[in-house]
Parts: structure tokens; sequence; C-alpha cells
């Protein structure tokens, strides 16, 4: 196979032979080796190889697990358990709508619904054309000012329906 490594893996017992692209594979080991001396390094190495892919490829989770002499199964675990790390690459941009008491208390249900139909979407999906990613967030940090969102590095309060219709026209643009 062109540019792409095998790597075995087990899956529910049996081992399976899997691809993984060679860029990425030695991109990963370059980013895990720069983490290696450090202590607790698998935090750091997820959040590196998310910031260089947008995501954290599957394929990588075994290379992560082999380097750092780590189960997959810790590795996937410290994976999942995490919201802010991706399994597929988000649209190009994300829009998170906050989901905790305050914002919900202040209409944020009513809005949050909104903003799935308008997308066409529900929670962790990308619209169709891979413009936007809508996520669901436990607190923003804006609770004086609910119902919060955040699209990309930008924090909204004060959210209605206007907003949120401004916002993801902003984004499709």
């Amino acid at each position: 196979m062109s540019g792409s490594n095998s790597v075995y893996t087990r899956n529910t017992g049996s081992p399976q032979k899997r691809s993984v692209n060679n860029d990425i594979a030695a991109r990963t080991i370059e980013i895990i080796n720069g983490y290696k001396a450090v202590e607790g390094p698998l935090l750091p190495v997820l959040h590196a190889i998310q910031e260089e892919f947008g995501y954290v490829p599957a394929e990588t989770l075994t290379l992560i697990a082999e380097t750092l002499n780590l189960s997959r199964a810790e590795v996937h675990g410290v994976m999942t358990f995490y919201h802010d790390f991706r399994a597929s690459p988000a649209g190009r941009h994300v829009i998170r709508l906050c989901r905790a008491e305050a914002c919900q208390s202040m209409d944020g249900d009513r809005v949050a619904e909104a903003v799935q139909k308008l997308l066409g979407i529900g929670w962790g999906e990308t619209t169709g054309d891979g413009k936007i990613t809508l996520e669901p967030v436990y607190c923003l940090g804006l609770c004086a000012c609910a119902p919060a969102a955040q699209m990309d590095d930008r924090l909204i309060g004060r959210l209605n329906e206007g907003k949120a219709e401004q916002m993801i026209a902003e984004a499709r643009a």
C-alpha cells in the first residue's frame, strides 16, 4: 500500500489489519516524542494532535498507546471522557450553545431548538457543506447574560432567535 503503514489492532477479539497514513503516523510520532519526557504526557499529546489535525484521528490512538506504553483502552477512555477532543474533523465554524441550568432557565432550550432547526443538524453534527459544527457545552461563564453561545472564539450573550440567525448567516458566509 502506497502511503500507509500497517498497524495491527484487536477489535472484537481477533486481529485486524488497518492502514495508517504515513504523514499522519510520522507527525503523530513526532508529537508524542516531543512530550515523552513530560510527566503524564497523554493529555498534552492529545491536545497537540488535535491542534495539528483539527481532530484526533482514530488511527493515532494505537500509536499513542504503544509509544507511551499505555493500553488502547486508557487512551480511548481519556479521549472520550474530555468533550473537547474530536474523533472527526469539525466544520469550518464551531457553534457551542450553553446547556447549563442558567441558560436553560432563560429560554435556552427554545433557542437551541431554533438553532438546530435552522442548521438542520443535531448536537455533535456538522452541516452537509462542512461549514458549521454544533456542540453543547455546559457553561461558558456568561450566566448573567444567559442564554449564551460561542462561535469559534467569540462569546455571545443574551442569545435569542434573531441573534442566532445572524450568527448562522455569518458562519455560512
